[in-house]
């Protein structure tokens, strides 16, 4: 088993520990004692940690050891490819930021009234100074009358929070895709090469879209965890 598998190998079993109360007091062993138990270096086991840190999972606390955060079950996506990279090894470029007239898609997407703007943006996000996405993002220009270039450089969520909206959260969809001529270029890849389009719905507490974006991925591997229904599981049986 290479490093890189057994790294994942205990993120996920530790992931199912945590959510299977397997440290009732939230405390994890120490490094030593994880490295004993798995067998493996305490490198792996630092990296290990350290991903689950970025992700939001648990966090170390310098002379008393590793503690799951209180809110680690709140989200069932537990990391993707950009949610567990920290932020300062994340930027993005913009490559344009337009207001244009909201079309009928963009009226029902975002509850807009006739003859009302929205702002369009596209940005090419670079991980460790690597492209990896190619994003296109609307937002309606009446949530956000001030926005600049400068702006869609940086988080668009924490921009979102800083003019005191209250973010609720997402609806994602996933379409694998095949690169094309145009975004190849962008991209510094071949044309051909195998992503993943991501849709996301990003809603306010009140219900408002507050933007919708296509992102394409050229790594984008994810994991879940999904609690079993038994109500739906036994519908689905039936239907």
């Amino acid at each position: 088993m290479s490093l890189l598998n057994k790294k994942e190998f205990i993120i996920q079993d530790l992931l199912s520990k945590i959510y299977q109360r397997h440290y009732p007091d939230g405390k994890l062993p120490t490094q030593r004692e994880l490295a004993r138990a798995y067998q493996v270096s305490r490198y792996t086991i630092q990296e290990a940690i350290s991903k689950l840190r970025d992700i939001g999972i648990i966090k170390v606390v310098q002379g008393s050891g590793i503690f799951v955060r209180r809110n680690a079950k709140q989200n069932p996506l537990i990391y993707n490819s950009i949610t567990a990279t920290p932020y300062k090894r994340i930027s993005s470029k913009p490559i344009y930021l337009k207001r244009i007239k909201a079309t009928e898609a963009d009226k029902r997407t975002f509850e807009l009234e006739n003859g009302e703007d929205i702002w369009e943006f596209q940005r090419i996000r670079i991980v460790n100074y690597q492209i990896v996405q190619i994003e296109r993002s609307k937002l309606p220009y009446k949530l956000f009358p001030n926005l600049e270039l400068k702006d869609i450089a940086h988080s668009i969520q924490a921009y979102v929070l800083k003019q005191k909206y209250t973010i609720s959260h997402y609806i994602t969809s996933y379409t694998p895709v095949l690169i094309n001529k145009e975004q190849a270029e962008l991209m510094g890849c071949k044309k051909g090469l195998p992503a993943m389009k991501i849709q996301n719905r990003c809603l306010l507490k009140d219900g408002i879209c507050y933007e919708y974006s296509e992102v394409l991925a050229l790594d984008y591997t994810c994991t879940y965890i999904t609690p079993f229904n038994k109500e739906v599981h036994s519908q689905r049986r039936q239907n």
